[in-house]
Parts: structure tokens; sequence; C-alpha cells
């Protein structure tokens, strides 16, 4: 069961990293899209300059957290960093589309995933915990 739930737990966390850097990478090849599909808003230069630099924090955030060869990788930094990153990325983006914010296509879509990305996150966290206590 040990293995199991750190299989579960890689898996997510390596899932998570996939999502993130293909975000970024779609921020720099074209960030006026992302921002539009996201915002509902045309990207300005500086919005788009801003947008290029959010694609290298999520790049950057997709490698650190790739889980690495080892199999005993337990309460690993990249899934602390993966779960807070979106707890706090699904709140944000759940206040701007309530406040009406933001309207694009894709932010209700985006903030549904990284609420569950977060709370699958979790159940791994605690499921591991569950079976180093045992």
């Amino acid at each position: 069961m040990k293995n199991r739930s750190l299989i579960t737990q890689r898996k997510l966390i390596a899932f998570a990293s996939v999502v993130e850097a293909s975000t970024g990478l779609a921020l720099m090849i074209g960030p006026s899209l992302v921002i539009k599909l996201l915002a509902g808003a045309e990207a300005s230069g500086v919005t788009a300059l801003l947008g290029r630099c959010l694609c290298i924090g999520l790049l950057a955030l997709g490698v650190a957290c790739w889980p690495s060869g080892q199999r005993t990788e337990r309460n690993s930094p990249g899934l602390k960093s993966m779960l807070i990153y979106n707890m706090l990325i699904a709140l944000y983006f759940a206040y701007l589309g309530a406040a009406g914010q933001m309207t694009g296509a894709l932010l209700w879509p985006a903030a549904t995933l990284h609420a569950v990305v977060a709370l699958l996150l979790i159940w791994a966290w605690h499921s591991e915990r569950q079976t180093r206590n045992v």
C-alpha cells in the first residue's frame, strides 16, 4: 500500500508539472491568446511582456516539481509547492471570476482544474501520511 500511494503521488505531481510547464510554453508562444482565453481581454504590449514573465515562472515550477527517479521520495517539496500553487491559483481565479474582473472562456475550467488537482494532492499527501503511520 505504501508503494501505491507513492506512485499515485508521483503521478499527480507529474501531471501538475506537465500542466504548468505546458501553460508556460503556451504563454511564451502566444501570450495574447492565453490572456484572451483566461481573462477575456486583449493583451497590450505590457500584458504580453508580463505574460512571458509568468511563463518563465510556470516553466520553472513545472521543472522544479517534476518527480525525481527515486522511488523513496516522500513528502516532497514538489508536492508542497504544487499544492500551495494550485490552492491559491484556484481561489484567485474563482475570486476574479466571481467579482466579474475576468470573463475568459477558460477561466472557470482553469479554476476547476486547479481546485481538483489541489484536492487530489491533499488526498495523496493524506494517504501517504496514513500509510507512513501504519
